[in-house]
């Protein structure tokens, strides 16, 4: 829905129109638009609830309501917000386009209608047309920041983008959801851990949202798949996949999850641009896991702005010899819920759900076929060995261990990494 800014904010209030609630459940006929505005039923409206009218009170709490005002017969309508203004979806989608515009305080500079940013928008507003309808026979969506169906999660956080891009189907921003992140050289064992958590996160109907990178993300991503669904946050345009070597997981993501960004189609993977998408990876999650990380790693980003938004913080703990997973253990130190499994996140989540295949009864057995083979109880659960090395630990010739090691292959026990080494698995 969109308005003419020929009819101007004035002008319609002095029409009779209708409050309408976003989710469909409500509206009221008024006179004016100030009366609406000023009515004891709107002033409910604002004080509770973030979308929705006073029937849906409570469903999202905290902030300003954006209501649709539509005046019958002219097909003039808009998403009202506080100020009394009214922003079109173009003109949100407009905001996409500028180049650099700041994102400090910018929720709340859109909530109150910022003559500036309208400013800025009207700018680019053909170019936003423009873009919009060309990309819509690709598949690309874009959802405004005023629209109902916008996450709400990210109008919670300071930094909201103005618009959302997206391939696949946005409704995978309505269940809860979990972020995975970590190292982009990342070991065999923090691939595995990731892969698993995504895959029982996702079996018991949690999101999991990653950023689509080369080790960890991917193979949450891919974990994820197995069972669910899952959202990638790119840093580039939803149609400029990178690495270009994910063009294949991103379009299996876009069958029952989301591809999103807040660049607009055709933007360049550019450096600066995936710390700016780390805010949304935690904003639309209830909680970010950190599966390996140095020191530098760019998903120590992603933690800071995840208890910025007061998002939970949690880390899976590693080997203290490589020194890959010193940032995650600095995270344990300073306070991070330790991770082990996907029933560690849901517990200190508080959520209940149905358990995943693979927790449970079926852990505790596969717990008790490692313990009672002489091979794997010697092996360290995600440590690489060499033959060399599991000779020295099991006292077993290496004519003896290389057939068991291969029998375990087969059976899915242990995997062959880099360097001709084993790996047993989680």
């Amino acid at each position: 829905m969109c308005l003419s800014k020929a009819r101007t904010s004035h002008e319609l209030s002095n029409q009779a129109g209708t409050v309408i609630c976003p989710y469909g459940c409500h509206t009221r006929a008024y006179t004016s638009r100030n009366e609406a505005l000023h009515s004891d039923t709107s002033a409910t409206y604002n004080q509770d609830s973030e979308v929705g009218c006073h029937h849906c009170a409570g469903r999202n709490e905290g902030s300003d309501l954006f209501l649709v005002w539509e005046v019958p017969g002219t097909g003039a309508s808009g998403l009202e917000g506080p100020a009394g203004d009214l922003m079109t979806r173009d003109e949100a989608v407009a905001l996409s386009l500028v180049p650099g515009l700041s994102r400090v305080a910018l929720t709340e500079r859109l909530k109150l209608d910022d003559p500036g940013i309208l400013e800025e928008a009207r700018r680019f507003l053909d170019q936003a047309r423009t873009v919009r309808l060309s990309v819509e026979a690709a598949g690309v969506g874009v959802v405004a920041w005023n629209d109902p169906r916008f996450p709400s999660a990210l109008l919670a956080v300071a930094d909201a983008p103005p618009a959302l891009w997206y391939r696949g189907a946005l409704e995978a921003l309505d269940a809860p959801a979990v972020a995975i992140v970590g190292s982009r050289a990342a070991s065999p064992a923090a691939l595995e851990t990731a892969a698993q958590l995504g895959s029982d996160l996702a079996a018991r109907g949690i999101t999991v949202v990653s950023g689509l990178a080369r080790g960890v993300d991917s193979a949450a991503h891919r974990g994820a798949l197995r069972s669910g669904r899952t959202i990638a946050v790119l840093g580039s345009g939803v149609d400029r996949i990178y690495p270009a070597e994910h063009r294949t997981l991103a379009e299996d993501i876009t069958r029952d999850g989301l591809i999103a960004s807040e660049y607009p189609p055709g933007t360049a993977p550019l450096a600066f641009h995936f710390p700016m998408r780390n805010r949304l990876i935690s904003g639309l999650s209830r909680a970010v896991v950190v599966v390996e990380a140095n020191e530098k790693s760019g998903s120590l980003i992603t933690a800071a702005c995840a208890l910025e938004q007061g998002r939970d913080v949690m880390a899976v703990p590693g080997s203290v010899l490589s020194g890959r997973n010193r940032g995650a253990h600095a995270l344990i130190r300073d306070g991070a819920k330790i991770v082990e499994s996907a029933d560690d996140i849901v517990d200190e989540l508080g959520w209940t759900g149905p358990p995943s295949d693979t927790s449970s009864d079926q852990t505790s057995r596969e717990r008790s076929k490692i313990s009672s083979d002489p091979l794997l109880v010697r092996m360290q659960a995600g440590q690489a060995y060499d033959l060399d090395g599991l000779t020295v630990v099991t006292g077993v010739s290496v004519v003896r261990l290389l057939p068991r090691l291969l029998e375990l292959e087969l059976h899915g026990k242990v995997q062959r990494v880099e360097g001709g080494r084993f790996m047993r698995r989680m």
